[in-house]
């Protein structure tokens, strides 16, 4: 792309031949002096930083291919770069920026109570992941953070919640019973695209939630950007290379989806009852709720969709775990609702309309038994859900236990003091320069033996789970820096969960012949977006309880 744009002054002069060559051996040659200043400064800047009795120790090596791994088997680079250091503590250089890597007790009380360092800027560098767009969703002042930060504690009020229960079970229901009655399943496709149908119901707008090709575009887009987060395009997001192109041009067409939602509702004028609609009334600018849409729907979707995906597949190869978990949810109907449809309390708000591009068979399937199913489970309050269900709970913490491969990312970026010298970190003892990135993997304490027995066995039930120790369960964030959508989540993967115990007799893992798994995968933590298994290794049969 670049090197085309020097043809004109090649020619003036060379011949043709020479110019062409010009043309692609010097920017390639600047580029390759660029890999050679960062390789030679990181290494030389590593070196002097050893010296310091405070600093982590540093892996041996800053070629690329030893710090490619880092995103291709990121469990398997931070496990190895522990054992090569030795010790709890030790830091390696992407390119000519240092990244410290911390495990053990101290280092991680000290990490998570630490002021100073930046979730935002620590995560856009190390992940990439994030559709990046300048003044959208990237680059943005630290007052429209806390704006956006606002922005969803508000669409997670209890009367808000409240009144997204009833829809997200409909949209669920209408997912489900396009799988038919009964059959197999990949959970870690369909749930992820179930969960990301509820996420655009609960935070986007609901003419985009009614319309099922539009999610399913907007999924694709986002999907797109996971398939091409590469290397290249976190350390060099300058480089015009294939991948980086493709990717910018995902990010407009999702910002293009958004922004016409957003202009057909300030043209039309018609408000209606969901979050953009919050956003507009309160006058945001127009980046701002695009931003808060393009950012949150990714963000929640797929942490909420792995989750989703393997909590079920646990159920599936752990049918205790799923009859406790039903008569927990028959329990609650049994409390809560009504006996009969002549009720005197006040019905719940009617569900959201069917999506455009529903087929016939699906529409109307409102006497099916999933769909009276949904209603009754509308019946029960938010409350119920959120303080009456211990079984639940204890699925979902457990689930992310295992099968969350999180990985806390931070930037230090202290003040500058009194005398203009920002003032260095200590974590566990060691010393964290400002500006260098710090990162502590959940798999430090989540998969410890010397914290869980047996850590990769999927046990709702473990006593572990009640420790005191400090730090010792780390799920959805901890000290300051908790999930912010951590209610929302909680209560789809609550209801999702109900309708599955409840609404199939049967739920069973198989295999791709259709036979029954004798034990399931294990979580593949080196996926850091989705901890899938290996494709055709795990698929889920159900089958409708009866009505």
């Amino acid at each position: 792309m670049y090197p085309l744009g020097f043809l004109p002054f090649f020619y003036s002069l060379a011949p043709e031949t020479g110019a062409v060559g010009a043309a692609l051996i010097i920017p390639l040659l600047v580029l390759a002096l660029w890999f050679y200043y960062a390789i030679v400064v990181a290494r030389s800047s590593s070196t002097c930083a050893e010296d310091d009795d405070d600093a982590p120790v540093n892996l041996p090596g800053s070629s690329l291919s030893h710090i490619l791994p880092f995103f291709s088997r990121r469990f398997d680079f931070i496990n190895e770069g522990f054992q090569l250091a030795g010790q709890a503590i030790y830091q390696f250089s992407l390119l000519r920026t240092p990244v410290i890597v911390l495990s053990g007790e101290a280092a991680r009380r000290d990490f998570f109570q630490a002021k100073d360092l930046d979730l935002t800027a620590g995560f856009k560098f190390l992940s990439g992941a994030i559709p990046m767009m300048p003044g959208v969703t990237s680059d943005l002042e630290s007052r429209r953070i806390a704006l956006i930060h606002r922005r969803l504690a508000s669409a997670q009020t209890t009367d808000r919640l409240a009144r997204l229960l009833p829809q997200i079970l409909e949209d669920s229901r209408r997912t489900m019973d396009s799988w038919g009655y009964s059959g197999t399943i990949d959970p870690f496709e369909r749930l992820s695209e179930l969960i990301f149908q509820t996420t655009v119901r609960c935070l986007a707008f609901t003419e985009l939630a009614d319309d099922a090709g539009a999610v399913a575009r907007l999924k694709g887009l986002y999907d797109t950007l996971d398939t091409l987060t590469t290397p290249a395009t976190v350390l060099l997001p300058w480089l015009p290379g294939p991948s980086a192109v493709r990717r910018l041009l995902a990010t407009k067409r999702i910002y293009d989806i958004i922004g016409a939602k957003l202009d057909e509702r300030t043209k039309g004028g018609v408000a209606r009852d969901d979050t953009p609609q919050m956003l507009i009334d309160a006058g945001d600018e127009r980046m701002i709720i695009i931003g808060f849409i393009m950012g949150l729907l990714v963000a929640g979707a797929r942490s909420t969709g792995t989750t989703a995906s393997w909590l079920i597949t646990f159920l599936s190869g752990h049918p205790q775990w799923k009859d406790k978990a039903a008569e927990e949810v028959r329990r609650l109907v049994a409390e809560h609702s009504e006996p009969s449809s002549t009720s005197t309390s006040s019905p719940p708000p009617p569900p959201p309309p069917p999506p455009s591009s529903q087929t016939p068979s699906t529409s109307t399937s409102a006497s099916s038994p999933l769909s009276s199913l949904s209603s009754t489970l509308s019946a029960i309050p938010l409350s119920a859900w959120e303080t009456q269900t211990p079984v639940l709970d204890a699925l979902i913490r457990e689930t992310l236990r295992v099968a969350e491969p999180h990985v806390a990312m931070r930037q230090y970026l202290p003040p500058a003091g009194s005398s203009g010298k920002a003032q260095p970190l200590y974590i566990a003892g060691k010393v964290v320069p400002p500006g260098a990135y710090v990162m502590y993997p959940f798999s430090d304490v989540h998969l410890s033996a010397e914290v869980y027995r047996n850590p990769w066995r999927w046990d709702p039930g473990r006593t572990e789970m009640n420790l005191k120790a400090p730090y010792a369960y780390v799920g959805m964030g901890a000290g300051s820096t908790v999930c912010l959508g951590k209610r929302l989540a909680t209560l789809e993967l609550k209801l999702i969960t109900a309708l599955f115990v409840l609404g199939y007799g049967e739920l069973r893992a198989v295999d791709g012949r259709g036979a029954p798994l004798a034990e399931l995968p294990r979580p593949n933590w080196n996926d850091i977006l989705t901890c899938k298994p290996p494709a055709g290794s795990c698929y889920v049969r159900f089958g409708r309880t009866a009505a």
